[in-house]
């Protein structure tokens, strides 16, 4: 499938050096859009937020993340352009995924992926709602894309006519095991953070893409070992760094502290769709109250502390029902009042903080060609089971509480079990 505007994007590009791809060549049009101010915003937001404080090396951004998705989105087209395919998209169409990849984060706020629970609109439609509107709308026409297609790229409840096949497409390559977004972070936080374990062969792994009308993406069985690798790094990488214990207590906190402020209406969802991360830290500084105190113990890195660790079964009643927010406040209260009672100490609710992680799969429907199956059901070791006690033993349940309350306790701690019992969850060794 020849893709001609590939030949004129390399010649009118300029790189922009990066540690990870080296050279990521931009076209003058695709320069305007990054000198934006709704991308420029994306410079001051951490990559992942408070890991920084448990990884000093973690300062990379949502900027350079999403020049790297773009990049890698590039040689995706470029692959595609010299494979001989069955089925053709337009030029409009590509240079739409383009943009699609390098916008694709555009509606993230700071937490954004640890505030899923909350009452707030999802990244991706506050992405397609700045594709949409100026500046970006004039500048993303001016490349030759189209802001409503790339908008439906990313947010996929922008339901496109069944006939637009080419949209469909172009969503299972941004959002896949095999998709550009993976590639760059992986590779990206594991080497910002220091640790081996996310990186990835990605020449080696995009030279055995075939691109499928049906599948989006497939391989042939010469390249399983190599989905393998993501699938298992992604895990090392939520065991070592994403879900670090310190980094959940972290996030947890901010979660903690824009739960109560949105429960009570000092704060509001649009309050927090624009902030950067120094922004986000000031207008809690103006909200005041518990969620301000929550929020500058994590800034000064005054993490509450883990009273207690729990394997998170989600089919054991209690536990399960801990996954509900509502539910989760009212154990906290309930933990509150029983170390109360058994320290003698005062601690109240907003003292007390549960961490349950949220779901996640290291499942794969990519299609291997030759075996004509999915990965999961091919020649891989990575089969349901061994894929399901990787999550099982990622997801621990946490209990903490704020570290002056902590203090105070004297080491009177309780016993495991009792702490399990009072949050209503069972409790094993």
């Amino acid at each position: 499938m020849e893709i001609p505007f590939l030949r004129d994007h390399a010649r009118h590009s300029t790189p922009v050096r990066d540690p990870v791809w080296k050279d990521i060549p931009l076209t003058p049009e695709l320069q305007d859009i990054v000198r934006s101010e709704p991308f420029l915003r994306l410079y001051r937001i951490r990559q992942l937020g408070p890991t920084e404080l448990v990884y000093p090396g973690a300062t990379h951004t949502r900027a350079a993340h999403s020049l790297g998705v773009y990049n890698l989105a590039l040689r995706m087209l470029h692959k595609m352009s010299d494979q001989e395919t069955d089925f053709a998209v337009s030029e409009t169409s590509c240079r739409s995924f383009l943009i699609a990849a390098l916008l694709h984060d555009l509606g993230h706020f700071p937490y954004t992926h640890s505030l899923k629970e909350l009452p707030l609109e999802d990244h991706e439609a506050l992405t397609a709602r700045a594709i949409l509107q100026e500046p970006l709308y004039t500048l993303i026409k001016r490349f030759g894309a189209s802001p409503e297609t790339a908008a439906a790229i990313v947010d996929h409840s922008i339901h496109p006519d069944d006939t637009d096949t080419e949209v469909h497409f172009f969503r299972k390559l941004l959002s896949g095991v095999l998709d550009p977004d993976k590639l760059d972070y992986l590779n990206r936080d594991a080497l910002y953070c220091g640790v081996p374990y996310g990186m990835q062969d990605t020449d080696f792994v995009l030279s055995k893409v075939q691109f499928d009308k049906r599948y989006g993406i497939a391989i042939d069985s010469s390249a399983i070992m190599s989905i393998e690798n993501i699938l298992f790094s992604k895990y090392l990488m939520y065991r070592s760094v994403y879900w670090h214990r310190q980094v959940r207590i972290a996030t947890a906190m901010m979660k903690k502290a824009l739960w109560h402020g949105l429960s009570n209406k000092s704060i509001a969802g649009e309050d927090l769709y624009r902030l950067d991360d120094s922004g986000l830290f000031s207008f809690m500084n103006t909200v005041g109250g518990i969620p301000f105190s929550i929020a500058e113990k994590v800034r000064n890195r005054r993490f509450y502390k883990i009273l207690g660790e729990f394997k998170f079964e989600s089919s054991e009643q209690g536990m399960g029902a801990l996954e509900d927010l509502h539910a989760r406040t009212e154990a906290e209260t309930a933990a509150a009042e029983y170390l109360s009672r058994l320290t003698g100490t005062p601690i109240a609710s907003e003292d007390v903080l549960i961490d349950i992680p949220e779901r996640i799969s290291f499942e794969s429907d990519l299609h291997i060609l030759d075996e004509n199956c999915s990965f999961s059901a091919s020649t891989t070791v990575f089969n349901p089971a061994i894929v399901g006690n990787f999550t099982r033993s990622l997801r621990m349940a946490r209990l903490a509480i704020n570290p002056d309350a902590f203090d105070a306790m004297g080491g009177r701690f309780p016993e495991p079990e009792n702490l399990a019992r009072c949050i209503g969850v069972g409790y094993t060794k």
